[in-house]
């Protein structure tokens, strides 16, 4: 009988103490963050489509049967606190890498290990990767085959689109699990946990409910705002001698972290999305104001600017074809300029977008398209549009490529569409476009009224003359 290989000696991730287990306790001087994590999935705040009983990562966890999964969700959520919970679970060995400060070799050295162990021991390699959107693609493939032979059990934690940020083949082969924003009430209660826990809490402090309240209401969600938050606030009160959290020094605490907070871009996500659907609701004062925050918040402008070029087909479209070019000049204008200055060039564009007529008439006509073909095939090419220099193609008289300019008014009846799909309507703009493109009209001193008699909305205030 063949004995099994024993793992490489090399491997300094076998050896003890080679690095710290997530399963033990922070010290205490670890941030309140690191100390209030859960210690089981019943401590766990939020996310319960995802940790209820009975639930499909439930289940998986407690009954030590995890696969590869992708965490994804805004920060403080609980992406890493639930990748902590599974390695007090597993019975799997838990290597823990930062896409931040790891390369390629060590995500080799971590698959290989992975299958050295599997196969003298038959023990599974479970490797957590936090910010997992940050490694690039080669990182990425690296992982790719230790996953696919069950070598390593990936779990993944990210705060961007996997779709963006995730190669295919690697995300094909992860379970995607998202984490939603906590509520106010979700981060009340790990507040009121953070008061009321002696040994891993702000110690001897206490804290007025309103200023519980307060951070809770301005950590938008994120626990780890919210918690060091609150140490902050600690802090402050015990400097000035005082045993109980105030809300004065909750808001002065909350204020100063809320900046470091909103430049850091977070939950961006959401307020580009509340950024487009201004723009698309023709509300420029909204749009200014969600353009306004990312951009304080260090937001990347080109992101933004790329959205702008999306939303100007997408919902412009031809009630006003100009507003392409104007995203792509704003766009531009970005690379050329720079900010702080290009910030006149996007608040330009968002107002433009805002307010030009609507119409999704191009969005709808290439996804009917798009259906057809997926649904159907693209079909044949026509013989009258097939290649003419193609070696041997011949052709009878009604099967030639008519040539337009050579008809009068350049136009000639021939097919065009692909054999099968000839009956197909795509273009179909709407009926009241031409009314849309007219909307809005100035009428002196009176304020602005459109047309049909009613009231122009104040955001609409200021608009010029469409031309009609």
């Amino acid at each position: 009988m063949t004995p099994r290989k024993q793992p490489s000696q090399r491997s300094s991730l076998f050896a003890e103490g080679a690095r710290r287990s997530p399963t033990e306790e922070p010290p205490k001087e670890a941030p309140l963050a690191a100390r209030m994590r859960p210690r089981s999935l019943d401590e766990f705040v939020g996310q319960s489509h995802l940790l209820e009983q009975g639930s499909v990562l439930r289940t998986l966890i407690e009954e030590d049967k995890l696969r590869s999964v992708m965490l994804v969700g805004p920060a403080g959520t609980g992406k890493t606190s639930l990748a902590v919970l599974i390695a007090r679970h597993t019975s799997a060995e838990f290597i823990q890498l930062s896409a931040v400060t790891s390369g390629v070799a060590d995500v080799r050295r971590v698959v290989e290990e992975g299958r050295e162990r599997l196969e003298a021991t038959g023990r599974r390699t479970v490797l957590f990767i936090d910010e997992v959107h940050r490694f690039n693609k080669a990182q990425q493939d690296v992982l790719l085959p230790g996953v696919e032979a069950g070598w390593i059990v990936l779990v993944g934690a990210t705060t961007e689109s996997p779709f963006f940020s995730i190669i295919r083949p690697l995300l094909s082969r992860t379970v995607l699990f998202r984490l939603d924003s906590l509520t106010e009430a979700d981060i009340r209660t790990i507040l009121d946990r953070a008061v009321d826990d002696a040994e891993r809490g702000i110690r001897g402090m206490k804290a007025d409910g309103d200023a519980l309240d307060a951070i809770a209401n301005r950590s938008e969600g994120d626990a780890r705002v919210a918690l060091n938050g609150l140490e902050a606030a600690a802090d402050r009160a015990r400097t000035a001698g005082r045993s109980t959290v105030t809300l004065e020094d909750a808001e002065d605490a909350m204020r100063q972290r809320y900046l470091r907070y909103d430049r850091a871009g977070d939950k961006h996500y959401d307020v580009i999305s509340a950024f487009i659907k201004s723009m698309r609701g023709s509300d420029p004062d909204a749009a200014l104001a969600w353009l306004a925050r990312m951009l304080q918040s260090g937001e990347d402008p080109r992101f933004i600017a790329r959205r702008m070029i999306i939303f100007a087909s997408e919902d412009v479209g031809m009630a006003q074809p100009q507003a392409l070019p104007t995203a792509v000049a704003a766009a531009q204008a970005v690379e050329m300029v720079g900010m702080p200055e290009a910030q006149l060039n996007l608040a330009q564009a968002t107002i433009a977008l805002a307010l030009a007529p609507k119409s999704n008439a191009v969005m709808r006509a290439i996804s009917a398209a798009m259906h057809d073909v997926e649904e159907q095939g693209g079909g044949e090419v026509p013989e009258n549009l097939k290649n003419v220099a193609t070696p041997g193609r011949r052709r009878g008289p009604e099967e030639r490529y008519k040539y337009p300019h050579d008809h009068p008014g350049g136009w000639v009846e021939q097919p065009y569409r692909p054999v099968g799909l000839e009956e197909r309507t795509y273009w179909e703009p709407e009926p009241d476009l031409e009314v849309r493109k007219r909307r809005l009209v100035r009428v002196g001193a009176g304020g602005p009224r459109r047309r049909d008699g009613g009231a122009v909305g104040r955001h609409q205030r200021g608009s010029v003359r469409e031309r009609a």
